[in-house]
C-alpha cells in the first residue's frame, strides 16, 4: 500500500470538525493540571552579567531572594494545611495502662515529623529575615555605591516581605499547633528520660516553644535584623513609595501583586516610622492622605455590578470584533503591513485591557471575601432567634448567613463575567500567539530604535552618561535583522549629529524580549530618571528637580509601565489562569480549626450556595451560570495539589464535589420539570377561562433558557469528563415514571369520576414530554405509560387502568352510584353502603407532580371538581382515550360477564319470591277505586318477610340497568369518535356521502386518492435517473394499498350497545324456561302467572310505595337504573306487552283516571282520592321511564324472532307478532347544554 503524503494528510486532517453544539458555558480552568507557567526559564536571570551593566551583585542577591521566595511559600502551605494531630489520639482505657509507655513513643515518632517542619519553618524565616535585612542594608550605606536596587529587586523584596508577613499571621493563628507541641513537649520528657545527653534537644525545644507562642515573632525578628547595624529608613522609603505609586497608577497588572503590595504596605509604614524623625521623613515623601484613600474603598460588588455589566459587555463586543479582524487578516494574501500592524496592535490593547478587568474583578471577589470574613453576621433574620444564630459556627456567620440574595446574584454574575470572559480569551489562545508576540517585539524595537534614535539626537545629545545609558538599552534590545536599513551608518550619523530623522522601517517578527531584557531596560529607565539617587522627590516619575523634557519623561514613562505588562501577555495561558482563580472561596483551614469539625457541611460552602442560588432564583437569565460556580473547585482543587500539595485537601474537595454535584443534577431536574410541566399546563389551560380573568397573566410561564444546559455533554470536573445530557435524560425518565406512579396511584384512592382528572393530568404529562423531548433525548411516552401500567406484553389486553376502572365500578361505582335518566349521569347515592368500600389514603406530592405551581394546581383543580360529584359523557370519553383500542374490549368483556353473573346471582332470589306469591292473582276492579286496589295489592303481595330478598333483587337489577346504560354512554362516545375518525380518512380512502345517507366511493372501482398519489409520486421518482433507491418507492406504494384496504375494512364498526343486549338475552335464554313460562291454556296466562314481569311488577310499586311513604327523595336509593335493568329484562323475555297490560302501578293509573273522571262528572268531593297523589304522580313517572326504556329497545334491539303474545278482538291468541323498528330513544334524551 502506497504510502499517503504528509501535505495531503495535513489537508484531509484539516477537513474534520472537532467543534459540536455545545455551548460554552464553564470556564477555562477545566483540567487539573501539573504546571501552569509557560514561560519559566531555568536560568531565571542568570545572563544579566551577559549585558555588562553591573548588576552582578544585584543579580546574585536577585536569585537569592527569589529562591527564599519559593520556599516561603512552601513553608505557607504547610503552616495554612496544618492540622492537629492530637485530636487523632487514641485513649487507652484502664485495661492498656501498662502500654502507656508504647503509646508515649508512638506519639512521639507521629509528632515529631510534625515539629521537624516547624523547626524548619523557625530557622528558614530567621535565614530569610536576616538575608532580607542585609540586603536592605546593602543599598542604604552611604559609603558604598553600587547599581541597584532594580525595580525587580524591589519587587522581590516585598514578595519576600510579604511572605514573612503571611508565615507569621498563619503561624498566630493555628492554634492546634501549640496544643500539638504541648503534647509533643509531654511525650518528649517521658521518652527521654533513658537518652544520653538530651541538653541540645531541650534547648531546642525551648526556642521552638518561644517562637511558637510569641505574637509576630517573625515579624519582630525582621525588624531586629533590619536595624542592627545601621538605619535602613531609605530603601523602606523606596519601598513605600513604589507600592503607593504602584497601587495608585495600577502598575500591577495582576491583583495577587495588588493584594501583596496591600498586605506589605502597612507593615512599611510601621517598620520606617519607629521613630518620630523618621515618621516625619515618610510623610513628607507620601502624604497620609495618599495611604488612607488606598484602603478607602467599597468592598460590596452589589455595589459596582453595573459597571461591571457595562464593562463586559462593552469588551465582550470589541474583543469579538478584534478576533474576527484577526481572521480576516489570517484569511488575506498579501495584506498591507501597516493595516496587519493595527489590526495585531489593536489585538494586544483588547488582550491588556481584558487581563486588567480580569484582574479588577478577580480583585473584587477577594476583596469582599476578605470584607465579609473581617464582619460576621451579627443580626438575626426575621425568621431566626439570638439564640439560634448563636449556635451558628463562626464559618456561618462569615458564609452561609452573610450573604444576602442580592450579593449572592450578584456574585454570581461576577463568578460568569470572570470565567466566561476568561474562556473567550482562552479559546483564542492560538490565534492571538503570534499577533501578540510581534506586537511587543514592535513595541520594545520601535522605541529602541527610533524613539531612542531621537533622544539621543535632541534630548541627551550632550549628556555622555545618559547617552550611554541609552546606547547601552539599544545594544542589549535592538533587533538589528528586522530592520531594512543598516545600523551601522545610523549609529555613526548620530554620533555627528546628522539631521536624519525618518524611523528606521523593521518588518515584524515574533521574537519577544527575556525576562533579563525586560529586567535591564526597567533599570536603564529607572536610572535615567532617578540618576541613582533612592531620595529622589517627587516619586518613580515625578519631575521635581529633573532635566529631562515632560515629553521624553513621559514617553519612558509608557514603555517603562508596558515592559511590566510584556512578561504576563507572553504567559498568556498562565495568566489567564491566575487571573481566573478563585479557588479560595472554598478553603476554609482557619475556621474549620476555630470550630473544632472535621468539615463543614455543604450548605455552608460558598461554590454549593451559589449554585443553590441559580436554580432557586426566580431570575431566568442567571440558569446559564448555574455549573460557572462549579469552576470554583476546580480551582480550589487545582490550587490543593499544585500549590498546597497536600492530597488530603484534594480529596476533602472530590468528595464535596461528588455530593454537591449528584444533588445539583437532582435539583436541575426538578427545576426543569417543574417549569415544563408549568409550561404544559399553562398551554393546556381554557382560553375563555383566561379571557374572563382579570388577573389571567399570574397563570403564564416566565421563559426559560434550558436548551444550553440541555445540550452539555462534556462537563469538565476535577479533571473528569461528564455527561450532563445523558445524567439528565436518565433523571428525567426516572422522574416522569415517578409522575404516572403518582397519578395513578391518586386515581386509585378516589372513584371512579376521578377518571376526568387523571386524563387531564396525563395530558399534561404528556404535553410536558412533547415539550421537553424538543431539546432532549428521552424514552417514549408510550412506552413509560405502558411501564407504569402494567401492559408491555404482546398478549396483555389487560391493564392497570383498566383493572382499577373495573375494580371500582365492582366494589363502588355498581352498587353506590344511582342512574339520573334525564342528566344522563350516574351519581353517588345518599344511602350508607352496606360495605364500606376501602381505599388507600390520597397520596401527597410536591406541586410539580401535578401541574407545576400552585397557582396552575388551583386553576386545573377548578375544572376537575366540576366533574367529581358524577359520572356521565365526560368520563366515558376519558375511559375511552385512557384505556384505547387494547384494553376497552377487555373491560366491556368483563362487565358483560357480571351482567352474566348477576342474572345467575338473581335466579334463587326470583324464584324464592315466585313461591311466595299467592296461586291466582286477578285483575284489579275499577269499583274499589285506588284505595281498594292498593289495599288489595298489599293483600296479594306477600313478601312482608322477604325485605330483604326484594332489597338483594331491586339491587341486582339495579347493577344490570347501570352496567345497560353504561354501554349505552360507552357506544355513543365510540360513535362520535367512529364519526371523527371517518371525517378524517374518508378524503383519502375516495369517500362520499350518497343521497340515501350510505357512504359512496367518489372513484368508481379505480384506486383511492391515497394509493393514486404514491403510485403517481413513485413512478416521477423512479423515472429520474439519479433515483438512488426505487425499491423502497415501490414498498411505500404497496404500503399504501394496504393501509386502504385495512381502513376500509374497519369503516363499519358495530354497536356496543347492541351487543350487551344480545348478551344479556343470551344470558337470559338459560332461564327462559323459569322466568317465561309457557301458558298450560294456549290462552294468556292473566291470574296464575308467576311470570318476571309479575314479579317486577311487584317489586316496582312496593318501591314506588316505599319512596313515597319513607320520604320524597328516597327515589335517590336506586334511581333509574331499576328501571333499565327491569325492563330490559321483560323485553328480552317477550313480556313487555304481558307488562304493560298487567302490572300493578299500570291497573291502579288507569282506575285513577276512570275515578278521576267519575269525580268530575258527579261532582264529588275530590278528596276522595286525597293521600294517593304522591304515588299516582311517581307511578306515572315510572310508566313514563318504562315507555322510554322500551322505545330505546325496540329501536336497538327489535325482537322478530322473540315469542311474544296478543289477543285479537275475537279473542284469539295472537303468537310471534313483529315489533316495528322505531327511531333511537337515545336520539330524543335531552342533551347537556339544550
Amino acid at each position: 500500500m502506497a504510502a499517503v503524503p504528509v501535505e495531503e494528510a495535513i489537508a484531509a486532517l484539516s477537513t474534520f470538525s472537532l467543534e459540536d453544539e455545545q455551548p460554552e458555558i464553564q470556564g477555562p480552568a477545566v483540567l487539573v493540571s501539573t504546571e501552569r507557567g509557560a514561560t519559566s526559564s531555568p536560568v531565571e536571570y542568570s545572563d544579566v552579567s551577559a549585558y555588562r551593566l553591573s548588576l552582578s551583585e544585584d543579580t546574585k542577591a536577585l536569585n537569592q531572594l527569589n529562591t527564599l521566595i519559593q520556599e516561603g511559600k512552601e513553608m505557607s502551605s504547610v503552616l495554612y494545611t496544618y492540622r492537629s494531630c492530637v485530636k487523632a489520639l487514641p485513649q487507652l482505657p484502664e485495661s492498656m495502662k501498662h502500654s502507656q509507655a508504647d503509646l508515649y513513643l508512638e506519639t512521639y515518632q507521629v509528632l515529631d515529623l510534625e515539629m521537624s517542619r516547624l523547626r524548619e519553618i523557625q530557622r528558614w524565616q530567621a535565614s530569610a529575615s536576616s538575608k532580607l535585612a542585609a540586603d536592605m542594608q546593602r543599598f542604604s550605606r552611604p559609603e558604598r555605591r553600587i547599581n541597584g536596587p532594580t525595580i525587580t529587586h524591589l519587587w522581590s523584596m516585598l514578595k519576600l516581605l510579604d511572605v514573612l508577613v503571611q508565615l507569621d499571621h498563619l503561624k498566630n493563628a493555628k492554634a492546634s499547633i501549640p496544643n500539638d507541641f504541648s503534647w509533643y513537649k509531654r511525650t518528649f520528657t517521658q521518652v527521654s528520660v533513658q537518652w544520653p545527653d538530651t541538653d541540645s534537644m531541650r534547648e531546642e525545644l525551648d526556642d521552638l516553644q518561644i517562637f511558637l507562642s510569641t505574637r509576630w515573632a517573625i515579624l519582630l525578628n525582621l525588624h531586629v535584623e533590619m536595624f542592627r547595624v545601621n538605619n535602613v529608613e531609605d530603601i523602606l522609603q523606596v519601598l513605600i513609595v513604589f507600592a503607593v505609586e504602584s497601587l495608585e497608577l495600577d502598575f500591577a497588572l495582576l491583583f495577587p501583586e495588588r493584594h501583596m503590595l496591600l498586605r506589605v504596605l502597612p507593615v512599611l509604614v510601621v517598620m520606617a516610622t519607629s521613630s518620630d524623625k523618621d515618621s516625619e521623613s515618610l510623610y513628607k515623601r507620601v502624604k497620609i492622605n495618599r495611604l488612607i484613600n488606598i484602603f478607602k474603598r467599597h468592598y460590596l460588588i452589589v455595589n459596582h455590578m453595573g459597571t461591571i455589566r457595562a464593562e463586559h459587555d462593552d469588551f465582550a463586543i470589541r474583543f469579538a470584533a478584534s478576533v474576527n479582524q484577526l481572521l480576516l487578516l489570517k484569511s488575506t494574501d498579501g495584506a498591507d503591513i501597516e493595516w496587519c500592524k493595527e489590526i495585531k496592535g489593536n489585538m494586544y490593547d483588547m488582550v491588556v485591557e481584558g487581563f486588567q478587568l480580569l484582574s479588577r474583578w478577580t480583585a473584587r471577589v477577594w476583596e469582599q471575601c476578605a470584607w465579609k470574613f473581617s464582619r460576621p453576621c451579627k443580626d438575626a433574620g426575621p425568621s431566626e432567634s439570638q439564640e439560634l444564630l448563636s449556635s451558628y459556627s463562626d464559618y456561618e456567620k462569615v458564609v452561609r448567613y452573610n450573604y444576602s440574595q442580592e450579593e449572592r446574584k450578584a456574585l454570581v454574575e461576577l463568578v460568569s463575567y470572570i470565567k466566561s470572559v476568561g474562556s473567550m480569551m482562552q479559546r483564542c489562545d492560538t490565534l492571538v500567539a503570534d499577533a501578540l508576540w510581534e506586537t511587543i517585539h514592535a513595541e520594545v524595537q520601535d522605541f529602541v530604535q527610533n524613539t531612542l534614535a531621537t533622544m539621543l539626537r535632541t534630548t541627551f545629545r550632550k549628556k555622555k552618561d545618559l547617552s550611554r545609558i541609552l546606547s547601552d538599552m539599544r545594544t542589549l534590545s535592538a533587533d538589528w535583522m528586522a530592520n531594512t536599513s543598516k545600523p551601522e551608518s545610523e549609529f555613526q550619523s548620530l554620533q555627528h549629529g546628522g539631521d536624519e530623522s525618518r524611523g528606521n522601517f523593521f518588518y515584524p517578527r515574533p521574537v519577544a524580549p527575556t525576562a533579563a531584557q525586560v529586567h535591564c531596560l526597567q533599570f536603564l529607565i529607572y536610572e535615567v530618571v532617578s540618576g541613582g539617587n533612592l531620595r529622589k522627590p517627587g516619586g518613580l516619575f515625578g519631575n521635581s528637580g529633573s532635566e529631562i523634557p515632560v515629553n521624553d519623561l513621559k514617553q519612558l514613562e509608557t514603555f517603562f509601565y508596558k515592559l511590566s505588562f510584556f512578561l504576563h501577555i507572553l504567559d498568556y495561558s498562565a495568566t489567564i489562569a491566575t487571573l481566573t482563580d478563585l479557588g479560595f472561596l472554598w478553603f476554609r483551614e482557619f475556621y474549620l480549626e476555630s470550630s473544632r469539625v472535621i468539615q463543614f457541611p455543604i450548605e455552608c460552602s460558598l461554590p454549593w450556595m451559589l449554585v443553590e442560588h441559580v436554580l432557586e432564583s426566580p431570575c431566568a437569565g442567571l440558569l446559564e451560570s448555574v455549573l460557572m460556580p462549579f469552576d470554583i473547585y476546580n480551582d480550589s482543587a487545582q490550587h490543593a495539589l499544585v500549590v498546597l500539595k497536600q492530597r488530603f485537601l484534594y480529596d476533602e474537595i472530590e468528595a464535596e464535589v461528588d455530593h454537591c454535584f449528584d444533588i445539583f443534577v437532582s435539583k436541575l431536574c426538578e427545576v426543569i420539570f417543574t417549569y415544563y410541566k408549568s409550561w404544559s399546563a399553562s398551554e393546556l389551560l381554557d382560553p375563555s377561562f383566561l379571557f374572563a380573568l382579570d388577573n389571567g397573566e399570574k397563570y403564564s410561564i416566565q421563559p426559560m433558557r434550558f436548551s444550553s444546559l440541555l445540550k452539555m455533554t462534556r462537563v469538565k470536573l476535577l479533571g473528569r469528563t461528564i455527561d450532563l445530557r445523558s445524567l439528565i435524560a436518565e433523571r428525567m425518565n426516572k422522574v416522569f415514571r415517578e409522575n404516572l406512579e403518582f397519578l395513578f396511584d391518586r386515581f386509585e384512592s378516589q372513584d371512579l369520576c376521578a377518571i376526568v382528572e387523571l386524563e387531564k393530568l396525563l395530558d399534561i404529562l404528556k404535553h410536558s414530554h412533547e415539550l421537553l423531548s424538543k431539546d432532549l433525548s428521552i424514552d417514549s411516552f408510550s412506552l413509560m405509560l405502558n411501564e407504569m401500567q402494567e401492559n408491555i406484553s404482546l398478549v396483555s389486553f389487560s391493564s392497570r387502568l383498566a383493572s382499577q376502572i373495573w375494580s371500582e365500578m365492582q366494589n363502588d361505582f355498581l352498587p353506590n352510584f344511582i342512574l339520573c335518566n334525564t342528566t344522563q349521569r350516574f351519581i353517588r347515592s345518599s344511602k350508607v353502603p352496606l360495605v364500606p368500600v376501602q381505599k388507600p389514603s390520597i397520596p401527597q406530592a410536591k406541586p410539580n407532580f401535578y401541574c407545576g405551581t400552585q397557582e396552575l394546581n388551583s386553576a386545573h383543580q377548578s375544572f376537575a371538581r366540576l366533574h367529581s360529584g358524577f359520572f356521565g359523557i365526560p368520563h366515558m370519553i376519558s375511559v375511552v382515550k385512557l384505556l384505547g383500542p387494547r384494553s376497552l374490549p377487555w373491560l366491556i368483556r368483563a362487565l358483560l360477564d357480571h351482567i352474566s353473573n348477576k342474572i345467575a346471582t338473581l335466579e334463587p332470589m326470583i324464584s324464592g319470591l315466585q313461591e311466595t306469591l299467592p296461586k291466582s292473582i286477578g285483575l284489579l276492579p275499577f269499583d274499589g277505586g285506588v284505595t281498594g286496589c292498593m289495599r288489595l295489592v298489599k293483600e296479594q303481595l306477600s313478601w312482608g318477610t322477604k325485605s330483604e330478598l326484594k332489597a338483594e333483587v331491586l339491587r341486582g337489577i339495579k347493577e344490570i340497568g347501570s352496567v345497560l346504560y353504561w354501554m349505552g354512554i360507552l357506544d355513543i362516545v365510540l360513535r362520535e369518535l367512529d364519526t371523527t375518525h371517518f371525517m378524517q380518512t374518508a378524503p383519502w380512502l375516495g369517500l362520499i356521502p350518497g343521497a340515501d345517507g350510505q357512504t359512496l366511493h367518489s372513484q368508481n372501482g379505480g384506486d383511492s386518492p391515497v394509493v393514486n398519489l404514491f403510485k403517481s409520486a413513485t413512478t416521477a421518482i423512479v423515472s429520474n435517473p439519479r433515483c438512488p433507491n426505487p425499491t423502497s418507492f415501490y414498498t411505500m406504494s404497496k404500503q399504501a394499498e394496504a393501509a386502504d384496504l385495512l381502513y376500509k375494512a374497519n369503516l363499519n364498526t358495530g354497536s356496543v350497545l347492541e351487543y350487551a343486549l344480545a348478551f344479556t338475552s343470551a344470558a337470559l335464554d338459560k332461564y327462559c324456561s323459569k322466568w317465561s313460562a309457557a301458558p298450560k291454556t294456549g290462552f294468556i296466562d292473566i291470574t296464575t302467572s308467576k311470570d318476571f314481569y309479575r314479579i317486577y311488577s311487584g317489586l316496582q310499586i312496593g318501591y314506588l310505595e316505599q319512596s313515597v311513604q319513607l320520604q320524597p327523595n328516597n327515589h335517590n336509593v336506586l334511581g333509574d337504573s331499576v328501571a333499565w335493568g327491569g325492563c330490559t329484562i321483560i323485553y328480552l323475555l317477550g313480556q313487555q306487552l304481558h307488562f304493560e297490560l298487567f302490572d300493578f302501578s299500570y291497573q291502579i293509573l288507569n282506575v285513577a283516571e276512570v275515578e278521576a273522571v267519575s269525580i268530575t262528572q258527579t261532582h264529588k268531593n275530590h278528596h276522595f282520592v286525597q293521600g294517593w297523589d304522591t304515588l299516582l304522580e311517581a307511578m306515572k313517572k315510572a310508566r313514563r321511564l318504562n315507555n322510554h326504556v322500551f322505545s330505546m329497545l325496540k329501536a336497538r334491539c327489535p325482537l322478530e324472532d322473540k315469542t311474544a303474545c296478543a289477543i285479537k278482538q275475537s279473542g284469539a291468541p295472537l303468537h310471534r307478532i313483529k315489533f316495528e323498528n322505531t327511531v333511537s330513544a337515545f336520539e330524543t334524551l335531552p342533551q347537556k347544554g339544550t
